[in-house]
């Protein structure tokens, strides 16, 4: 069972083997498009107890409806990717996976036009494509596609900015022996809300990277998920998230080993600052009973830098098959180290310089994992810039 964690503490989840397992994970949801499948939450729901529901602006209710000039979706990409517009009857939209919550299923139901962003098999790109989303105050709700053809190998960046209410689906689909990293930045406005189901289907002997990165807005719930459309996949999910004052930062991951001999790496880490600033994290991994071979593990560390802030940390594992490479997951959560501190300041640094120092290191095995010169440039100034405000 999720716990609350006090600062300072870890937690080792719970761990569970034979299909009956009661541990839930994200797959207890029955997935469908249909936002009359899905009752309208309360908050005493396991999928929901964490979240601030009057803070979603009635997207989770039916009361939200498309207003103002929503968001601007720009798309800048080599000449060998197709970018298209297209409407709901595409019969790629939904193909890596299906609403498992209410605001997804509302979502799906409600967008008018879609991104779809194709690299064609083969291609390899040498330059990212890089997809602005930039919210122009109302509701909106969106969908976007990033398909990547059978070998081929592309870097995607997502850049979220401005101000919006967005419910939104994300679909990666990845042919066989394919490469994709996708880096999805929430750096939205300090009253935006925004909520999104990323799904990821990874094909045979294929490579899935994803680094999300979530600083602004009011209230950010991302929900990535993975499973894989043939053996030999692998799939690695990254997290860096700096929850201010006031904000609510939720990151929900499923990784869903449904085939044998894939492979999967989680690691998420947080700092947090100011009052009631609360950021939660559940990365829930099953292992099917066929996923003979299965190779996982899942991380997320917290660091709590002041007084007043809230981490809510669930790992859990769930084991149908006792055929496995090998499985395993950690949480930790504690207060700024004053042991690193001191050796810092004991060498003549200054007390700011060596908070600084202490947070970047902190941070930096993923950033470098962003491996955009440009983009790893902006997030630590952008944690720079968090970490002056908290002077």
């Amino acid at each position: 069972m999720a716990e609350n964690i006090p600062v300072g503490s870890t937690t080792a989840g719970s761990i569970a083997v034979a299909a009956e397992s009661t541990v839930a994970t994200r797959m207890s949801a029955p997935p469908s498009f249909d936002v009359a499948d899905f009752p309208v939450p309360h908050g005493r729901e396991e999928e929901w107890r964490f979240t601030p529901l009057e803070r979603l602006r009635g997207l989770h209710d039916g009361t939200a409806a498309a207003t103002g000039e929503g968001v601007r979706v720009d798309v800048t990409a080599p000449d060998a990717v197709t970018v298209e517009t297209v409407g709901r009857d595409d019969a790629r939209l939904g193909k890596a996976g299906t609403p498992v919550d209410r605001v997804a299923a509302q979502a799906y139901s409600s967008f008018e036009k879609a991104t779809v962003v194709t690299v064609p098999k083969e291609a390899v790109l040498s330059e990212p494509v890089r997809i602005a989303v930039h919210g122009q105050g109302g509701t909106s709700f969106g969908h976007l596609v990033v398909e990547v053809g059978a070998f081929a190998e592309a870097v995607v960046v997502i850049d979220h900015t401005g101000e919006a209410v967005l419910a939104a689906n994300v679909d990666y689909v990845l042919g066989d022996g394919a490469k994709l990293t996708v880096v999805s930045v929430q750096d939205w406005d300090d009253r935006a809300v925004h909520v999104a189901q990323h799904n990821a289907l990874v094909g045979r002997d294929a490579s899935f990277k994803s680094v999300v990165v979530t600083f602004g807005g009011d209230l950010v719930r991302v929900h990535p998920r993975v499973a894989y459309a043939g053996t030999g996949g692998e799939a690695q999910l990254f997290g860096l998230y700096f929850t201010d004052a006031g904000q609510h930062q939720e990151h929900r991951l499923l990784v869903d080993h449904n085939a044998p001999h894939c492979t999967s790496n989680v690691v998420y880490k947080g700092a947090l600052q100011g009052e009631q600033a609360h950021a939660v994290w559940i990365g829930d991994v099953l292992i099917q009973a066929s996923a003979e071979g299965t190779d996982t593990y899942e991380m997320n560390r917290n660091l709590v830098l002041t007084d007043g802030a809230r981490v809510d940390s669930v790992p859990n594992l769930e084991i149908e098959t006792g055929e496995i490479a090998g499985a395993g997951h950690a949480s930790a959560t504690g207060r700024f180290d004053d042991e690193q501190l001191f050796y810092l300041m004991a060498r003549g640094i200054p007390e700011i310089e060596a908070r600084r120092l202490v947070v970047r290191g902190f941070f930096a095995e993923l950033v470098q994992q962003i491996g955009l010169a440009d983009v790893e440039e902006r997030l630590i100034e952008k944690i720079e810039a968090e970490l002056e405000a908290s002077v």
